[in-house]
């Protein structure tokens, strides 16, 4: 399959080293090592992205924009094929290739305080270099990605289709589910512009694997920026609370293990603002622990709600699969909630960090 694709790139197979990369989740990845130079070759997952060419369209937006105004920030953005194309569709499906940044790593989990703050600092950055650009000329490459009001409406369907058995598991998440809404109310806030929070230019899958970092475990640039869109900073900075903040993933079930690091918090709330605070008005910056509670919450709902729809999105491994990656969730969201005052506290103390290196 790669033998063609690699030459659409103008690469000779017989004269490339390839290997695959990563657990092929979303897309496929391989390293080329060709002579004296890496490249990154990744296969478009079309049934995740419906539109790859929205995706190709909106990356060299960007990357226009950022050669322009901020030539020296790495943008890990597709290369021309020697026909010009940056996405190159076969009968294989979309492909596109990058350079391999030299000397670069990434990591899987955010393992202290300072990777955190690190890659905190490094989202941050991407949209404060990209606070001049007009964010509704991008594509949504994922459309309703994070809309909650959809997820929430999705999950009060699901509880009329589900069957008995299954409702019967998922009472005390229902319950907890639904006590909850005050997090729907405010989202729908922002939504009618009763709050005044902008759309930017937003990464959306703010993961610690979503960031370089050079051998000294400095960030460099974010990459994996196929969900880059319109949308609201609380959903960069809720993904990050939502994935670094306890010591235990979504997947696991010793529900006394999730817990809320407060070190953890206030490294992305440092690294971001470095970044970020003097572009983020008054009333963005007022949603930033609710962003943990936006984010953490909606992946509760979606996950309850694949498990009363019978696991037909995230697949399960065992039966209640879903049915405990929601609970793990929403036991998060209540460790959050109950610290929520403590991390506003803490926010205060340290005062405005604009400006800060």
């Amino acid at each position: 399959m790669l033998e063609t694709v690699l030459l659409k790139f103008g690469l000779d197979i017989s004269d490339c080293l390839v290997l695959p990369v990563g657990n092929g989740l979303i897309n496929q990845t391989w390293k080329i090592s060709h002579r004296n130079r890496e490249y990154i070759l990744q296969k478009v997952n079309t049934d995740v992205f419906k539109e790859p060419n929205v995706i190709d369209e909106n990356l060299n937006k960007l990357k226009s924009f950022l050669e322009q105004h901020f030539p020296d920030y790495i943008f890990v953005a597709p290369l021309k094929s020697p026909s010009g194309r940056t996405l190159v569709e076969t009968e294989e499906g979309a492909f596109r290739i990058f350079d391999f940044v030299k000397n670069s790593i990434t990591l899987n989990t955010a393992e202290d305080a300072q990777q955190a703050y690190e890659a905190a600092k490094q989202f941050g950055k991407f949209s404060r270099l990209l606070s001049g650009f007009d964010a509704s000329t991008l594509h949504p490459t994922i459309p309703d990605f994070h809309n909650l009001q959809l997820r929430y409406n999705q999950f009060k369907t699901a509880l009329k289709s589900a069957n008995a058995e299954r409702l019967r598991n998922a009472a005390e998440a229902i319950t907890a589910i639904e006590q909850q809404q005050y997090i729907l109310q405010k989202y729908l806030d922002i939504l009618s512009q009763k709050l005044e929070v902008p759309l930017r230019v937003i990464h959306h899958d703010t993961k610690i694997s979503n960031v370089l970092f050079d051998q000294n475990g400095k960030g460099l640039c974010v990459i994996d920026l196929d969900t880059v869109m319109p949308g609201y900073y609380i959903s960069d900075v809720g993904d990050m609370m939502r994935s670094y903040l306890s010591p235990v993933s979504e997947e696991s079930t010793s529900f006394d293990q999730i817990a809320v690091r407060k070190v953890f918090f206030m490294a992305i709330y440092k690294g971001y603002m470095s970044e970020m605070a003097d572009i983020l008005n008054a009333t963005e910056k007022d949603l930033f622990i609710y962003a943990g509670q936006f984010i953490i919450y909606m992946q509760a709902v979606r996950f309850l709600t694949d498990y009363l729809n019978n696991d037909v999105y995230y697949g399960a491994r065992y039966e209640t699969h879903n049915l405990d990656r929601a609970t793990n969730q929403i036991r998060l969201l209540e460790e959050y909630t109950d610290h929520s005052k403590e991390l506003h506290l803490m926010i205060e103390q340290i005062g405005d960090l604009t400006n800060i290196s």
